[in-house]
């Protein structure tokens, strides 16, 4: 894969991560680009800083979400029989690569904008990875009709098996607003399912947390990165419930994973979490 390919569409902040997954064991050399080597490296004293004056450590709440939303989909494929996964935004995610691999039985379809998914078709391809239960098509998620909605994707999956769908890093990149109408197209598609899950990250608005001032900072920094705006939802896990049952999910569940730290083979830290994990069910 080159570096030109890698490069094209996906933003600083994917390359970033997907090297922080790589060099935690969780991926593969194919899913790191050059990029994202020299962003991580440029990034080490600030991270440094970070963990040593804040205790804030920009991985640890990578690798928590990450690890987290693994977790829930072991939970799913081998307690409730999930043989069906959707990964939307899919990005540069070694996810699909990696569970494939350990549940051959699954049907697992990586879904992103029309450039990037042809980008990570390419990159799957050129691998061996791809297979007729492993694929990618190309989905805007805001698309209300045609062969790049939500719908043209789903069509796809058997409605008489349960289905699960992740999103990681995508929510807050858009308003709520934004985000809530996805949801809300998302819940529609998900409700003829037999049974359906909806797994994701959000960051929410954490005013009282003792380190509010440095989180607007890394929120601002990362919106000049990602040359967009950063968004924040929600102040707490009841108004996070609310916003996901307004959307119409009928049960959520909002986890702070850094509570669960330990159990994910990650150092356990004195300050409050930031990132939450929520699980909704249809």
């Amino acid at each position: 894969m080159s570096e030109r390919v890698l490069h094209s569409h996906i933003s600083p902040s994917a390359h970033f991560t997907a090297y922080v997954w790589f060099r935690r064991g969780l991926s593969d050399a194919a899913f790191v680009s050059p990029f994202g080597r020299f962003s991580h490296t440029l990034l080490r004293p600030v991270m440094w800083a970070s963990r040593q004056f804040f205790d804030l450590d920009l991985e640890s709440m990578l690798l928590l979400r990450h690890l987290q939303i693994d977790a829930s989909l072991h939970r799913a494929i081998e307690s409730a029989g999930v043989r069906q996964v959707v990964e939307i935004a899919c990005g540069l995610s070694p996810r699909g690569y990696r569970f494939t691999q350990r549940y051959p039985q699954l049907h697992y379809i990586e879904a992103d904008l029309p450039a990037m998914a042809g980008r990570k078709g390419q990159l799957l391809a050129e691998n061996h990875w791809l297979s007729p239960r492993h694929h990618v098509v190309s989905v805007d998620v805001f698309a209300e009709e045609g062969p790049y909605s939500l719908s043209s994707a789903f069509a796809q999956l058997n409605h008489n098996e349960p289905v699960f769908v992740i999103t990681e890093g995508l929510v807050n990149y858009f308003s709520r607003e934004q985000i809530e109408l996805f949801w809300t197209r998302l819940a529609t598609q998900l409700r003829p399912f037999r049974a359906a899950s909806y797994v994701t990250d959000l960051y929410p608005e954490l005013q009282m947390h003792p380190r509010y001032r440095q989180i607007r900072w890394g929120v601002d920094l990362v919106g000049r990165l990602t040359r967009g705006e950063y968004y924040l939802h929600y102040a707490d896990a009841d108004a996070i419930e609310a916003g996901f049952k307004g959307c119409g999910f009928a049960e959520v569940e909002v986890v702070d994973p850094s509570l669960r730290a330990a159990d994910l083979g990650l150092p356990v830290s004195t300050v409050p979490g930031l990132v939450r994990v929520v699980h909704a069910h249809m």
